[in-house]
This record gives structure tokens, C-alpha cells and sequence, in this order.
């Protein structure tokens, strides 16, 4: 993963839970719960961005015959 793309994540992700807690902090929970969904789908997507991609593994091999589409004379 690119170095900056990582910086650029891990400021945001540190301002967006700054924010959080520092609105806790100060008492503002009824603002805060509304916003829970919205950082645990940040956390989420933050953990998801920072996993390496997934290798497809080897293929079988096996050939799959074509099946015909309904245009193509398909009973």
C-alpha cells in the first residue's frame, strides 16, 4: 500500500475518532449516538482498506462448456 494513501487514512481516521471523544468528553452524547453507526462503519472500512488484497488462488484447470443463451437457437 502506498505510504501516503496510509498517511492520508490514518489522519483521518484520528481526527473522525478525536471528534467522537472529544464531543464525549464534553457531554454531547445525544449527538453522539446518532453517529455510532456511522464510526463503526468507519472503523469497518478503515480495517477493510488496510488488509492486503486477496490473492485468487490457482484455477483448476477444468473447462466449462458454453451454454447458450435464449438468442442463440436455445430451446
Amino acid at each position: 500500500m502506498d505510504t501516503r494513501k496510509m498517511m492520508v487514512t490514518a489522519v483521518a481516521v484520528v481526527v473522525v475518532f478525536g471528534w467522537s471523544a472529544g464531543m464525549a468528553a464534553m457531554g454531547h452524547t445525544t449527538v453522539l449516538a446518532p453517529l455510532a453507526p456511522v464510526l463503526g462503519l468507519t472503523v469497518q472500512q478503515v480495517a477493510r482498506a488496510l488488509r492486503p488484497p486477496a490473492t485468487p488462488g490457482p484455477a483448476s484447470g477444468q473447462r466449462v462448456a458454453p451454454v447458450p443463451d435464449a438468442e442463440d437457437g436455445a430451446p
